[in-house]
This record gives structure tokens, C-alpha cells and sequence, in this order.
């Protein structure tokens, strides 16, 4: 009886809690310069839609997913394939010999002190020029992917992610306690097991913070693909410009769009963070 008293108040407990950040949640939105703000964003949301074209978007619409995909799907490769290559990159400048580090810092270093515009253009204009000019790259099985623009645009933001977070897994190698390590060598672990089981997952999550904000200047890194004839959904955007001489129209919706894949990502990140139980200190 005692125990099914205590399990009761258990719960009664538990049901106040909830009420009690329930109710401070929702004072947390009922705050006076909130209610200010979504009275703004009403106004201008309902401001789009009264006084403001959109017959267009039946016909673009179906081009405008496609432009959506292909963004997403760039973003994606060129993150993963970034983040593989730059945790050699990082290892190799936090802790490898001079042969190995100087050649990681000096990618790094070049590819964060130049535009990424011209990085596109000297892959896209520079070497995708030279590959017509050998008969055995217009025979071999590469030529129908080398003549797309889109390997190079994936390419140039792949090398960009990778030197911008290869210096950021620098530091996060960097950055964990020498004594763990060491532990492990005492205890006899191999260095792939170190690295795998206790160096590489406390730099990723010492990373984490900062590889969120990459990814969100990465995609909006992507509308650069358009440049060089890859239609993603910043082209899809610039060709109802320029078909239906509408300017505030496509480039608001365009924005809207980018705000709302931006604050997926950052969900996203935050929700990763959140699932791991310890902090590093």
C-alpha cells in the first residue's frame, strides 16, 4: 500500500512538472515583443499573399521541386564527402609528421583564402576544357559525367567544405585531453582502436557546433552551382525572373525556402547534440 501510495505521488509529481513547463513555455511566447514579431510576420506573410503575384507557380512548380531535390542532393554529397575528407585533413595537421602536415595545412590554406566562384570556374572552365581534347576521355566510360556540369560543381564544393572543416577537425583533434589517450596506450588498445573509439569521437563532438554552421553556409554555397549551368532551385528562381519580370516574387519565395531547409539542418544538429549523454570537459 505504501508503495502504490508512493508510486501515485510519483506521478502526481510528474503531472505538475509537465504542467508547470507546459505553462512556461507558453508564457515564454506570450512575452510582449514575441507577440510583436509574429503580429510582423502575419502581416507580412498575409501583406505576400493580397498584394503580391503568384499565378506563376503552377508552371514552375513541378521545375522548382526538381531545383529543390538537386540543391538537397548536393548539399548532401558534398557535406559527407567534405566531412571524409577533412578528418584526414584535421589528423594529419593535429598530429601527423611534417610530410603529411604541411601538404593538409597548405590545402587548407588555399582553399579558405580563395573564392569559391573561382575555385568553380577553374575546375568547370579550366579542367573541364582539357578532357575534350584526349580521344581516350571522350571513349572511356568517365566522358557522359565529364561533359555535366554538375561533377564539377559538386566537386569544387566538396574540396571548399573539406579545407574549411578540415581546419576546424584540426582543432577538435587537437582539442581532446592527451591523458585519455594515454590511458588507452596503457591499457593496450591499438592506435586504430584509440582513434576509433575515443580520439575521432570526441573530436566530432567537439566539431559538432561548428560543423552545423558549415553546413548551413554550405547550402548557401549552392546557388553557386548556377553559374556554371546547373539548374537547382536558385536557377529555377533566376528563370521566373527573368520569363515573367517579377523580382520580389520568386527571390522572397526563394529566401523563404532556404529558411526553411536552414532550420531543418539546425534542428536537426540540435538533436544529434542532445542524444549524446556526456559532455566533454
Amino acid at each position: 500500500a505504501a508503495r502504490h501510495a508512493f508510486d501515485q505521488g510519483g506521478a502526481l509529481m510528474a503531472g505538475e512538472a509537465t504542467v508547470i513547463n507546459v505553462a512556461a513555455r507558453t508564457s515564454l511566447w506570450l512575452q510582449p515583443h514575441r507577440i510583436v514579431l509574429i503580429l510582423i510576420a502575419l502581416a507580412l506573410v498575409l501583406g505576400a499573399a493580397f498584394f503580391m503575384r503568384w499565378d506563376w507557380l503552377p508552371q514552375y512548380y513541378e521545375m522548382g521541386l526538381l531545383g529543390i531535390w538537386r540543391s538537397l542532393w548536393i548539399l548532401a554529397v558534398t557535406c559527407f564527402l567534405g566531412f571524409l575528407l577533412a578528418v584526414p585533413l584535421g589528423l594529419a595537421q593535429a598530429a601527423g609528421p611534417f610530410w603529411f602536415s604541411a601538404p593538409a595545412k597548405a590545402f587548407c590554406t588555399v582553399i579558405r583564402g580563395t573564392p569559391l566562384l573561382i575555385q568553380l570556374w577553374l575546375l568547370y572552365y579550366g579542367l573541364g576544357s582539357l578532357f575534350p581534347q584526349y580521344p581516350w576521355i571522350r571513349e572511356s566510360w568517365m566522358w557522359p559525367y565529364l561533359r555535366q556540369a554538375w561533377p564539377y560543381g559538386v566537386l569544387a564544393l566538396t574540396l571548399s567544405f573539406a579545407g574549411y572543416e578540415g581546419e576546424v577537425m584540426r582543432g577538435a583533434f587537437a582539442g581532446v585531453p592527451k591523458g585519455q589517450l594515454e590511458a588507452a596506450r596503457a591499457f593496450g588498445m591499438s592506435r586504430w582502436k584509440i582513434f576509433r573509439r575515443i580520439w575521432l569521437p570526441q573530436a566530432i563532438y567537439r566539431a559538432l557546433p561548428t560543423l552545423t554552421g558549415e553546413t548551413v553556409l554550405q547550402l548557401k554555397s549552392t546557388p553557386l552551382v548556377a553559374t556554371i549551368s546547373v539548374i537547382d532551385i536558385f536557377a529555377v528562381s533566376s528563370k521566373v525572373r527573368q520569363d515573367t519580370y517579377l523580382t520580389y516574387e520568386p527571390l522572397l519565395l526563394l529566401a523563404l525556402i532556404y529558411m526553411a531547409i536552414t532550420g531543418i539542418l539546425v534542428f536537426a544538429f540540435s538533436r544529434i547534440e542532445a542524444r549524446i549523454p556526456n559532455k566533454i570537459g
